[in-house]
């Protein structure tokens, strides 16, 4: 049985960073290259929401006792492998977890033209993901 309010509460807080981040989806490009603090923010709430995604994950694999996950892209494929939520989405978004990895240790060397596409392109990912989580705590949890 999985533990909805520590479920709850993580999905909650996801969802407010990716508010965050939708605000930020007004500025253009040349604002995040020039405002270091635009920049640093949008980072921070990227960083924090891939491991918001990977924690929620991560916690549902433990208290199902399913196979420890070598990496942060291994959660996304578990998860699929027990249609917690679907395989080509898992595919398609186990790559955050090594952008993540990018933002966190490669910070000097992160590509801003990809930062924006992402923020532009793919925060609707996250909020697939907490419907889908939030799907299989009502269902099976």
């Amino acid at each position: 049985m999985i533990s909805r309010l520590n479920l709850n509460a993580k999905l909650e807080k996801l969802q407010e960073y990716v508010r965050y981040l939708k605000e930020y989806q007004k500025h253009p490009l040349k604002e995040l290259q020039k405002d270091y603090t635009l920049t640093g923010a949008v980072l921070h709430y990227l960083q924090i929401s891939i491991e918001c995604v990977i924690d929620i994950g991560e916690v549902i694999i433990s208290e199902l006792k399913l196979r420890k996950p070598a990496d942060g892209r291994e959660v996304f494929k578990i998860l699929a492998e027990n249609e917690i939520i679907p395989s080509e989405f898992a595919e398609r978004f186990a790559p955050v977890a090594s952008f993540r990895n990018i933002l966190v240790h490669e910070y000097a060397e992160i590509d801003l033209d990809k930062v924006y596409s992402h923020l532009q392109n793919d925060l609707k990912d996250f909020d697939f993901y907490v419907q889908c989580i939030a799907e299989f705590v009502k269902t099976k949890g």
